[in-house]
């Protein structure tokens, strides 16, 4: 019993940190030995040591089915007891964790369970198991193996059976045989038109005709090593193309029925029918085209569906040839394909809650794999709400004349619902994508009244949310499209999609293009017909929910052509730094050019190299596409670039477009700063179709002497120039990271000031400390578009080294550059997001940091890789790579980097709450400002003040001739005029109304009842007389009693520059904002303007008092109560946006933006 009292104390000190409860309710009675049974030590023993899992994710489960898994018979059927110790050899009882410990079920530990701060050990078990107690027994014998016989022959099939025991000899046969019979041998019903039946019965020969043929790759050059084979279900290899490309195949029938096919590594399979034919000899001439690598047509779609109901994911995947195999993965695991039957679509019937989580598909044919995005299935009980019936807490901004006593502040809690997905009315059917989409939403509101300065301002509140249908929404992407170097714009140049044209640039270069519906990846080739730029191809990101994204398309200009000699060895350099040797040259040798049809070129050659070259972070906007390509499992997966180079061949006379074969690219090994880049670098082409690179070519060193002494490496890569013209030095990167960012509408960051929409790019730069490098070259260059959670932006990082990686992060709405927080005169870590002392180690810096007359409109950081042992990096603003989910998904209070709008002098209040960013976040009411989503129209009036002063204008808007509406409140604006540059004593504003129109039910329309109102002492002086007549003769008429005010019901009609009223209609509320102001600035209906043109398009005059308002304004005052916010913390030390050239700048001296005079009051709903 000695050895028995030295158990129970091992088992019982496991559970040292247990609370007695936790222990009884897990451990029951099976843990106290039994005497009866533990009478002799002798009887029982100790297993080895297991292992099976590591505390990563969410702790270590040393479970005994898992272990029994793994090492099947190494474990009883009944274990007596367990012992757990860490891999250091220290016994659970001594680690001060809380674990977990049952024979039956093994042991585990759970990382939530521990300190703050602290994860579990990673734990080794063992169990107690009874000596010699195997039973001898034989496992159940195998299926017959297939019969082997040939048809109308006999065979012997077999079946086997395995020994269950380990220790003893099982009697018996573990094989056994018996005679089986091959099938009937089938009849050859074949008939020949023409010649005789082969023996294989499935073609007719002709002994007396031949097949000659010549094969031409995909650029035209001979293509030696071409398989030719008898096309049929079971293929034949006929031969092989010789190093000419020709080929000869006897005994072909000319019978119009003989098919061949032919394949070629890195080449799509072609099929030719042999042509009938009298003649003895037929001749083929074929050209084969570029393998289509697998691409993904369709991801899956988020499901949200009820327990009991079914489930579709579907996956479509295109490729030459077209993939023969799906597989479909839920949360990474394989499933089983004899249990769910699924091909590119996978049924899931009967769900339950086990269903929930992540579903991708991987495809594959003989040339790679590629993966699906991810789709996530949500199960909901069939008694739970599909949607949480309460309210998410969300504040908006109140007018400045509205400050709430009752919480200190001028913000005011209305509610929102969350915009996920619900299960709504679905039956069962099965279907790729849900006839009607269902979206959690507002099903209630309730109207209040807030007590401000002389009058009660009337807002609606949301009090129930429900699941409703989805608004429907368009992906819109807007931009302009200029040179990289002097911002010249590609005039009337075409944009390409798949192939298509689907638009063309304007006279400035701008384009607009309504997103295709159910397109997951935007590529764009954009393609200048005066020839002056590189053909650029960009993978634009876009908002799926809705909604346009601004992208500003920086273009190469084309190199100028030189002449060179195609009978000569020709050298190109690709380098374009000054003072620098370059990256690498092109060597193309004598006679390497040729046509389009495989003839040589002989004559001289107009040669156009155009190089991005890296070590000048100016050209990372330019760079092509988004530098990712497709790995060996089907992963999307980064390059980090060495240089791009386009080329452009054509005959000096002619201009007809040459090929290229044997081309060389020397790289110069010195220009690689990372020395195991050097065994991975490859030579990529850029398909413009997926916009994703695809390998040509690898590299093998080569030393060369130059001069007498210096002795250099060079990388030497072999590729043909086909028709892609685009080519990239790239090495992949598996160090990778995520950084976290945020976009605000001003500097109060708080949840409801996020901002949707934004492009948020990241530069990663070369690495610097531990290399010998160019701290100025850059390595990659990627976009993502902000949703109501921020954006993650990838990048490559170092956990090793901190300061390894380095990268600029910048943003951009609607062509605005938004400002980073200050990182000078001293860092706050509350602004900027990120607690220390991890800031510190991230190395913050915002341009201005060292050089304050630098735009303040990017940031600078070390991105170090979190330590997953520290707990101030656990929780952002970097995650590793494979923790996309949980930056995505990270809590507001989790850190990040911010960036905000420059504050426009303008404020906006709907009674009905929208989010301008989030078009999913209208709501059907009568008093929405926006009455029809997806057509918003955007309404502005210019007015005119005599003034030396800038002043505050507002507009009122009420309902003014529908009886649901009528005497109520739409919203307000109020905007701030701007000085006029040439006259001190004038300034202008354009302000915001509600335009007239249908309301959300579209019955009937409403003249919305306006009143414009300076702030002041101010009087009209004078009213449009074209506006006057239209307003007289558009009945009825407002009452303009009041001289220090203009009242009118909003005209019916988009009137233009001649009435001083600007109306634009647009798929995008910002859109149409921008576009109306852009007009109004400028005064007439088709042009825009960021200057104001004070004396042109005026609709009213005002004339104010020569003194000076001495009350604050309602934007002085909504400064000056920042401090009295609820939430939110704004950068100290800050003076007015408005005098951004210094304290004593004149506010007529600058430019103002147009993209920046509508920030709203709205936050994200």
């Amino acid at each position: 019993m000695g050895c028995l009292s030295t158990w129970t104390f091992l088992l019982l000190g496991i559970t040292s940190t247990f609370s007695q409860g936790t222990w009884r309710s897990i451990m029951g009675t099976s843990w106290r030995p039994n005497p009866a049974v533990y009478h002799n030590e002798d009887n029982y023993e100790w297993t080895t040591w297991f292992n099976v899992d590591h505390p990563g994710g969410k702790g270590d489960y040393e479970k005994l089915n898992a272990i029994r898994f793994y090492y099947r018979a190494h474990v009883c059927e009944v274990p007596q007891a367990l012992e757990a110790r860490t891999t250091e050899w220290i016994p659970a009882r001594n680690t001060g964790e809380r674990v977990h410990a049952d024979p039956a079920v093994g042991f585990w530990c759970i990382n939530d369970e521990q300190p703050v701060g602290r994860n579990c050990s990673n734990y080794a078990v063992r169990f107690l198991c009874p000596k010699d107690v195997e039973e001898v027994i034989w496992g159940p014998w195998s299926d017959w193996s297939l019969c082997p016989a040939q048809c109308d022959q006999a065979a012997i099939q077999h079946r086997s059976r395995s020994c269950k025991s380990s220790s003893k000899q099982c009697n018996g046969q573990t094989v056994e045989g018996r005679s089986c019979q091959g099938p009937p041998c089938p009849r050859c019903d074949l008939q020949c038109v023409m010649g005789k039946v082969n023996d294989e019965c499935n073609s007719c020969m002709c002994q007396d005709h031949t097949v000659l043929g010549s094969v031409r790759s995909a650029g035209g050059l001979p293509a030696p090593g071409a398989a030719i084979l008898r096309a049929g279900s079971r293929p034949k290899l006929l031969t092989v193309t010789d190093h000419n490309g020709h080929f000869q195949v006897p005994g072909i029938c000319p019978d119009g029925n003989t098919t061949l096919m032919i394949k070629l590594k890195h080449h799509a399979p072609h099929q030719v029918t042999v042509p009938p034919s009298t003649e003895h000899t037929s001749v083929l001439l074929l050209k084969l085209e570029r393998a289509k690598k697998l691409y993904v047509l369709k991801n899956p779609e988020n499901k949200a569906r009820r327990e009991g109901q079914t489930a579709a994911f579907c996956c479509k995947v295109d490729g030459t040839p077209e993939p023969n195999q799906y597989e479909w993965f839920h949360n990474g695991t394989l499933l089983d394909r004899s249990q769910y039957q699924y091909d590119e679509t996978l049924v899931l019937r009967n769900l339950s809650l086990d269903h929930i989580g992540q579903y991708y598909c991987r495809a594959s044919n003989e040339n790679g794999v590629i993966k699906s995005k991810p789709a996530t299935l949500t199960v909901i009980g069939l008694k739970a709400p599909s949607c949480n019936p309460k309210p998410d807490s969300h504040l908006i901004r109140l007018p400045h004349d509205c400050f709430q006593n009752e919480t200190n502040s001028f913000y005011y809690d209305v509610g929102r619902c969350p915009t996920s997905m619900c299960t709504g009315k679905l039956d069962n059917g099965i279907r790729c994508k849900d006839s009607v989409s269902y979206c959690c939403g507002i099903l209630n509101m309730e109207e209040k009244e807030i007590t401000c300065q002389g009058y009660q301002l009337p807002i609606m509140i949301v009090t129930q949310c429900g699941c409703k249908t989805c608004v429907d929404t368009k992906a819109i992407v807007r931009g302009h499209a200029i040179a990289a170097d002097t911002g010249e714009p590609m005039r009337f140049g075409h944009i390409y999609m798949d192939g298509t044209r689907i638009s063309r640039t304007g006279y400035k270069g701008i384009f607009s293009i309504q997103v295709p519906t159910n397109t997951e990846r935007l590529v764009l080739t954009f393609v200048d017909n005066m020839e002056k730029f590189v053909n650029t191809t960009k993978v634009l990101p876009f908002n799926p929910r809705g909604g346009a994204v601004f992208h500003e398309i920086k273009l190469l200009r084309k190199k100028p052509a030189v002449i060179i000699s195609s009978r000569e060895t020709n050298k190109l350099d690709l380098g374009e730094v000054e003072g620098q040797d370059p990256i690498a040259e092109i060597e193309i040798p004598p006679n390497a050019f040729y046509k389009e049809n495989g003839e040589v070129f002989m004559g001289n050659v107009k040669a156009s190299v155009t190089f991005l070259d890296p070590r000048d972070v100016s050209t990372a906007v330019a760079a092509q596409s988004d530098l990712n390509f497709i790995g060996e499992e089907g992963d999307t997966l980064p390059l980090r670039t060495y240089g791009m180079f386009s080329v452009d061949f054509r005959d000096e006379e002619g201009g007809e477009s040459l090929n290229a074969g044997e081309v060389k690219v020397r790289l110069d090994a010195a220009q690689v700063k990372m020395p195991e880049h050097l065994k991975t670098m490859k030579l990529w082409s850029l398909n413009p179709d997926t916009g994703l690179w695809e390998e040509e070519g690898q590299f093998h060193a080569e030393k060369k002497q130059r001069g007498k002494r210096e002795e250099r490496t060079f990388l030497i890569g072999n590729m043909e120039i086909r028709e892609r013209r685009l080519f990239n030095l790239d090495v992949p990167e598996n160090r990778r990271c995520y950084v976290k960012v945020r976009a605000f509408r001003s500097e109060r960051y708080m949840p409801s000031e996020q901002t949707e929409g934004v492009v948020m790019t990241l530069i990663n730069m070369e690495p610097t400390p531990g290399y010998s490098t160019n701290p100025r070259a850059w390595g990659r260059f990627d976009s993502v578009i902000t949703g109501p959670n921020g954006a993650c932006l990838p990048a490559f990082c170092d956990e090793q080294k901190s300061d390894a990686y380095s990268a600029y992060v910048m943003a951009n709405l609607g062509g605005e550059e938004l400002e980073a927080v200050a990182s000078s005169p001293k860092l706050n870590p509350n602004t900027i997001g990120v607690p220390q002392p991890y800031l510190n180690k991230l190395n913050y810096r915002r341009t201005d940091h060292d050089e304050p007359r630098i735009k303040k409109t990017a940031f600078s950081i070390n991105v170090a890789k979190p330590r997953s042992n520290t707990a101030e990096e656990v929780n952002g603003p970097v995650y590793p790579f494979d923790k996309l989910k949980e930056c995505e998904e990270a809590p507001f209070s989790a850190a990040h980097f911010r960036f905000s709008r420059v504050e426009g002098d303008r404020y906006d209040y709907n009674t009905v709450p929208f989010n301008e960013d989030d078009p999913m976040s209208w709501t059907e009411d009568y008093l929405s400002w926006w009455p029809k989503p997806m057509e918003y129209r955007a309404c502005y009036i210019k007015v005119k003040l005599n003034s030396a002063h800038e002043l505050n204008v507002r507009s009122r808007n009420m309902g003014g001739t529908h009886p649901k509406t009528v005497g109520q409140l739409y919203g307000i604006r109020d905007t701030r005029s701007i000085r006029d540059m040439d006259q001190s004593t004038v300034s202008a504003v354009c302000l915001e109304f509600k335009c007239s129109g249908m309301l959300y039910d579209q019955d009937r329309v409403d003249r919305t009842l306006v009143k414009v109102m300076p702030q002041g002492s101010c009087k009209r002086d004078s009213v449009n007389s074209m506006l006057q007549e239209y307003l007289v003769n558009h009945l009825p008429l407002a009452v303009n009693n009041d001289t220090n005010e203009f009242t009118m019901l909003a005209p019916l009609d988009p009137l233009g520059h001649n009435y001083g009223i600007y109306t634009v209609t647009d798929q995008d509320p910002r859109t149409a904002k921008e576009i109306a102001l852009g007009r109004c600035f400028d005064g007439t209906s088709d042009g825009t303007s960021r200057v104001m043109k004070s004396n042109e398009g005026v609709a009213l005059t005002f004339a104010c008092g020569d003194k000076e308002v001495t009350r604050q304004s309602m934007f002085q005052q909504i400064q000056n109560s920042l401090g009295q916010a609820t939430a939110g913390s704004a950068r100290p030390g800050r003076r007015n946006r408005r005098q951004r050239g210094g304290s004593t700048a004149p506010r007529s001296s600058r430019r103002r933006s147009t993209r920046n005079s509508y920030t709203h009051a709205q936050t994200i709903g």
